[in-house]
């Protein structure tokens, strides 16, 4: 079975004895699929452990090759598990390689102190935003699979030369029962910032590593839009480090990221 949905991908690994899923091609971008989507079947799988569920808090990535698109297995183990807190690892398997390796730390909340947060935005408005797909040309096809809109900073391929990329961003499908997989995928869509320096496609650029920390469990979260504020922390050699924020509408902190990517321009 060919799913193009992403819930539908999901739901097949989580109801799959073998831990096997489907890719769709419309997940592709350059040689593999989104990145997202693969780190989403490995939280699925990694979840498929637990005896009991608990809020995924972070999650490290590891892209080793390309994942293409039909069959993807996902091997996945909790390495220690205590009172509170399990830790897990999982690999993609795409094409009988090896190609994502993920770590994850999955933990129950506690009473305990709490700090105020110090990262909280004004999120700048969608209605005045440049649309995904009036952007379609210069875009990977999986953006098909989500609304957004680019509101502030740079856009891929402008000459832009803001080091910093605002947009929103929301799943066209509803993702029930997938809290961590609708937040991973969400947090991986925005590109190398770097990208929007340049004037004109194709400029190859790839993700080599990746974290993700949730500041609240995923479960928590009920709202469909989201707003993501990255920028580039540093870009040489081909080499490019960039940091982001992941708010909800009413712009309180949800996620923290950070990628190395490599890139050829």
């Amino acid at each position: 079975m060919q799913n193009t949905d992403i819930e539908n991908t999901l739901l097949t690994l989580q109801r799959s004895s073998d831990n096997i899923s489907h890719i769709d091609e419309i997940w592709s971008q350059g040689r593999s699929v989104f990145g997202g989507i693969s780190a989403a079947l490995a939280v699925t799988g990694m979840r498929k452990l637990l005896d009991s569920p608990q809020p995924l808090r972070s999650l490290m990535v590891s892209f080793i090759a390309p994942v293409l698109p039909g069959q993807v297995k996902v091997d996945a183990k909790i390495l220690r598990q205590g009172r509170n807190v399990t830790q897990c690892s999982a690999d993609v398997i795409s094409d009988n390689n090896l190609c994502l390796q993920t770590m994850a730390v999955f933990g129950n909340s506690r009473e305990a102190f709490k700090a105020p947060t110090q990262i909280e935005v004004a999120p700048l408005s969608r209605d005045k935003g440049i649309a995904f797909e009036t952007y379609a040309k210069r875009l990977p096809r999986f953006l098909q699979r989500f609304d957004g809109c680019w509101v502030g900073g740079g856009i891929p391929f402008s000459g832009n030369f803001n080091p910093r990329l605002n947009m929103w961003v929301r799943h066209k499908s509803p993702l029930h029962g997938f809290p961590m997989e609708k937040l991973v995928t969400i947090a991986d869509i925005p590109p190398p910032v770097i990208l929007t320096h340049f004037k004109e496609p194709p400029v190859p650029a790839s993700s080599l590593s990746w974290s993700l920390e949730f500041v609240v469990p995923p479960e928590t979260i009920t709202n469909d839009w989201f707003y993501l504020e990255f920028k580039v922390e540093a870009a040489a050699d081909g080499y490019t480090q960039q940091s982001g924020n992941i708010y909800d509408e009413s712009g309180r902190l949800l996620a923290l990221t950070r990628q190395c990517m490599v890139y050829f321009g």
